[in-house]
């Protein structure tokens, strides 16, 4: 499924012609160079085994994607989805590419049947707080993590 809004922006799930582009995306906004292990998580994407990538394009292609996990739990009877990555390309900012980002991975998060959508904000994040609260999101809990 394409997605069209009135400024020309299309959202539709990632395909295998993207890779590039998007692992340009992650690179600028993570710091971290690409790894063949990127490869294996991509695919997985792509299947929409345990995750799926959206991208917002127009007629210039590319400028912004989301990722997403897709994760079980017994207390939900089901599948409930996490949104992990949210890139918008630098020149692309003020087209309101996230709103429509993240609006389609909860539209795709509800008709897969998911309970539940979330995120983590981490430090570098923190600032996006009132962004994903005008969406719908609340703040539950406090995360913790163990890095390996």
């Amino acid at each position: 499924m394409i997605e069209n809004n009135p400024n020309g922006i299309r959202t539709r799930p990632a395909n295998a012609n993207d890779r590039d582009q998007i692992y340009t995306l992650v690179e600028r906004l993570t710091g971290e160079a690409r790894t063949d292990r990127w490869d294996n998580v991509y695919s997985s994407h792509l299947a929409n085994e345990r995750g799926a990538i959206i991208v917002a394009e127009n007629e210039d292609g590319i400028l912004g994607c989301a990722s997403v996990s897709y994760n079980l739990a017994l207390r939900y009877g089901g599948e409930y989805c996490e949104l992990e990555e949210l890139i918008v390309n630098e020149t692309a900012r003020g087209l309101n590419l996230g709103r429509l980002l993240v609006q389609r991975t909860i539209d795709d998060a509800k008709r897969r049947g998911c309970a539940e959508i979330g995120l983590y904000l981490v430090p570098t994040t923190e600032g996006n707080r009132g962004f994903y609260e005008k969406l719908g999101f609340k703040v539950l809990g406090t995360e913790m993590r163990q890095v390996f």
